[in-house]
């Protein structure tokens, strides 16, 4: 079956259920099979299931990372370069200079945090965020 998603104010498609899988959808997505009738996501079983299983995998794994890397060596930025967040990475590398190395203790405090964190809190925070440098 082919899929069109309404995303970024744009319809998208007809692609397949693996390609839908690839775009930042969630359950309230609008979605239609021809294009004209549209309901939310969560409308499809079959959806659901691949954005589940590829989005919370995904973002369970760059949390247990990211938030490890912060706790231990934070004052480097890796943290944020897993995250796909470059330009923090580096101003938290460029932070640790400046205080000698004391900006690894709000380094330590992200990384538990992070691992404290709901996915979904994670996500808003660190993934879908346009921030360029979310600290807590």
């Amino acid at each position: 079956m082919m899929y069109y998603i309404t995303f970024n104010g744009n319809c998208v498609g007809p692609m397949t259920a693996s390609q839908v899988a690839a775009y930042k959808v969630n359950e309230n997505t609008p979605v239609s099979v021809d294009g004209v009738n549209w309901s939310p996501l969560y409308n499809y079983p079959e959806l659901m299931g691949m954005i589940n299983g590829a989005s919370n995998n995904a973002v369970d794994n760059k949390k247990l990372i990211a938030g490890i890397c912060a706790i231990i060596v934070g004052t480097l930025g890796v943290q944020y370069f897993i995250l796909d967040k470059p330009v923090a990475g580096v101003i938290t590398i460029l932070l640790s200079i400046v205080t000698c190395g004391l900006w690894g203790i709000v380094t330590l405090i992200q990384g538990i945090m992070m691992l404290m964190m709901t996915d979904e809190e994670f996500e808003r925070k660190y993934v879908y965020s346009t921030s360029t440098f979310p600290i807590f």
